[in-house]
């Protein structure tokens, strides 16, 4: 097994929404290590987050499966062009489709640009997420609270309700839901609150598209060393992360990439419904 950073780590920030090519030790989302199979061969795929972070370790992977992409990113344009460069250098496809989740046209905006680009969505990973931390409710503003859960539920919503029209049978929906979902860090209200919507909401489409054969799961990681823990944690938070868990570590993104491709390759075809928890050993409950 490969030997990965564990804590402490230097103490660090930035800005929000942060870039791997700042993080100290940089994280590896499987630039090196990912070797397809063609389990994905074909296929188009949506990834939302897809610029850095688990996102991108999943574009990569997805790329080197077979599939085509398009990669949906908030402004990380440095990021998101070296994701792509490497999906492209994989033979695959590439759109970059930069904005704001946060706003529902341009969830159908995006949606509606990749289906132009290839005709169709195979594979939908609502992967993008907004994070803050805050010790006490009161300093939660309201704005904080509807940004948490407009980028983190109400956007799977627009994506889902405009993708499935061009999704065919066989088709699936991924979304990355977390361990705060059922073990909410109090810290962490906002964010644990729209996980816990995440995974109900994926349970419930689950049932809601089954007779249209289109599966929906959802991915639950425990702490990964993402772009996300610099920008929304304090620099002595980020130095002891994922300190607690039992493999005393947090995952490096490639570490939840075979999670993502599983779900999506057609073989997983009675997959539907659930939620795979990439904890490093930390229960759910």
């Amino acid at each position: 097994m490969k030997d990965y950073p564990k804590p402490p780590f230097p103490a660090q920030s930035q800005s929000l929404p942060g870039s791997f090519r700042k993080m100290q030790p940089r994280p590896d989302h499987g630039e090196t290590s990912w070797r397809g199979a063609g389990r994905l061969e074909g296929k188009v795929a949506l990834i939302t987050g897809g610029d850095s972070g688990i996102g991108r370790a999943v574009a990569i992977a997805y790329a080197r499966e077979g599939a085509d992409l398009a990669i949906a990113y908030l402004n990380e344009t440095e990021d998101a062009t070296d994701t792509s460069g490497i999906v492209r250098q994989a033979g695959r496809e590439c759109l970059l489709l930069p904005g704001d989740l946060g706003d529902p046209g341009h969830c159908r905006a995006i949606v509606a640009r990749t289906v132009e680009r290839y005709g169709r969505i195979d594979i939908l990973v609502n992967n993008a997420a907004h994070q803050m931390k805050f010790d006490e409710i009161e300093e939660i503003s309201d704005a904080e609270w509807r940004r948490t859960f407009a980028v983190n539920i109400d956007a799977m919503f627009y994506l889902a309700k405009a993708a499935i029209p061009h999704m065919r049978p066989g088709s699936a929906i991924i979304n990355t839901a977390s361990i705060n979902a059922d073990k909410p860090n109090p810290t962490l209200l906002a964010y644990a609150t729209t996980k816990g919507a995440i995974q109900n909401f994926t349970a419930g489409l689950a049932q809601l598209l089954a007779e249209k054969g289109i599966r929906v799961n959802a991915v639950a990681p425990g702490p990964v060393w993402t772009p996300l823990i610099p920008a929304s944690m304090p620099p002595e938070d980020v130095a002891t992360f994922g300190e607690k868990y039992p493999m005393k570590r947090p995952a490096q993104p490639v570490e939840l990439a075979s999670s993502y491709v599983m779900l999506a390759e057609p073989m997983s075809s009675y997959v539907s419904g659930a939620t795979i928890a990439v904890t490093g050993g930390m229960p759910m409950i």
